[in-house]
């Protein structure tokens, strides 16, 4: 490998974690349990699956492209270090102010949040 390149990581997350198609985001929000923070937006919905999965919206309404993405990029990397247990679908709408916060701050309220959902359980 040539000094200038970097290694290759594959820190993505895997299609089976990953909510794709309209009506499983739909889910979350019509049955799920909503809990805002002040940098997010979070939608917590049991899935019956062995895997828990993802959705991020970022809409345009958020910000341009680059800062949509690097929203995504964040909520992305904080699910993959704190994965919650298998068998919930989480979406995370990010707010504003997620722009202005560091990874570490993002990372405390995204773990403050879910763990406040899954203390109480997913059926309440």
């Amino acid at each position: 490998m040539a000094q200038d390149e970097a290694p290759s990581l594959n820190h993505g997350l895997p299609k089976a974690e990953r909510l794709r198609v309209r009506p499983e985001f739909l889910a979350a929000y019509e049955r799920g349990s909503r809990l805002s923070s002040r940098l997010m937006t979070v939608f917590v919905l049991a899935n019956n699956l062995p895997v828990a999965r993802l959705g991020i919206a970022a809409t345009r309404k958020f910000g341009n492209a680059v800062e949509r993405n690097r929203a995504k990029r964040f909520v992305r990397e904080v699910f993959r270090l704190n994965k919650p247990p298998a068998g919930v679908d989480v979406v995370i709408v990010p707010k504003r102010d997620f722009l202005k916060a560091r990874f570490v701050t993002v990372e405390a309220e995204y773990r403050a949040v879910l763990g406040r959902r899954l203390r109480r359980g997913l059926e309440h």
